[in-house]
């Protein structure tokens, strides 16, 4: 279910360009090819030519030309029997490809491996996309199963109820990050969401102040987080790394007196050093 509920934000994206702005430089048959390949998630894995067109908002002809035109170049794959489509193999491409020309994620790899070890607990490294953070790289836990086993590189979660998000927004000038906790869907997830707009702003200055965040049990029950941002070479946040650990094995207190010194060291040790100009 809280899967679900969080993806439905790729709906919500979807659905916010259907009606797109006038701009001459869009190629509109690509975005449209591109709200064909974002219509197809954990929600909705597999469908008919009829539910595509319905899902972004195209007739049942032009989806119909998209569809055989993604299938052609491999992107998405049509069932034979059932004539229902679903992501193709070579849809895995662009994210291979993003992973391996990003610089963050090249810079980062030794020093969440080395984290990893130190911690023996499950590490992720995010980057914003304006009200939501993205996992880039994810190293699980060796200690137990973890409690967000549906969590996977690509994900994306809420800025304002996760450490990660939060670490990041505390970097931005505080004009830019109310704008973006505005625009958020602020909702309590758990009985531990921090999501009212003054509570929030508090969290964040008391973020800026310490170097890291936490999020205990704020997204998922159960689940203790601490996050730090990693800045580029101008202080801007870069990203976030954070350590996610069970409450069946730590309180909030020891979790925070354990963990924040090394996922801020690490992050230290993954940002730019600043420009002396």
């Amino acid at each position: 279910m809280k899967l679900m509920k969080l993806r439905s934000s790729t709906a919500k994206r979807i659905n916010s360009v259907r009606e797109p702005r006038v701009d001459p430089l869009t190629v509109q048959s690509v975005e449209k090819a591109f709200r064909v390949l974002t219509a197809f998630d954990g929600v909705n894995p597999s469908m008919s030519v009829t539910q595509v067109a319905e899902a972004i908002g195209l007739d049942k002809s032009a989806a119909q030309r998209f569809t055989h035109t993604l299938t052609k170049l491999g992107y998405l794959h049509k069932d034979l029997v059932t004539k229902r489509f679903e992501l193709g193999v070579r849809a895995l491409d662009l994210a291979y490809h993003y992973i391996r020309a990003n610089l963050l994620v090249e810079r980062a790899m030794p020093y969440l491996l080395n984290l990893s070890k130190e911690a023996e607990e499950t590490i992720n490294l995010f980057v914003q996309d304006d009200t939501e953070i993205v996992v880039i790289a994810r190293f699980m836990s060796r200690q137990v199963l973890s409690l967000k086993t549906d969590v996977v590189v690509g994900m994306r979660m809420p800025a304002y109820c996760t450490a990660a998000g939060i670490g990041i927004l505390s970097r931005l000038p505080v004009e830019q990050a109310v704008d973006i906790l505005k625009r958020s869907d602020l909702k309590p997830h758990t009985p531990h969401t921090t999501f009212r707009m003054k509570d929030l702003l508090k969290k964040l200055e008391i973020s800026a102040s310490c170097g890291y965040a936490t999020a205990f049990e704020e997204l998922y029950i159960g689940d203790l987080v601490i996050a730090a941002p990693v800045l580029t070479q101008s202080g801007r946040p870069a990203g976030a790394i954070n350590i996610s650990v069970p409450r069946m094995r730590f309180t909030p207190k020891e979790a925070e007196e354990r963990f924040s010194p090394l996922v801020m060291a690490t992050a230290l040790s993954i940002s730019e050093r600043p420009d002396p100009r």
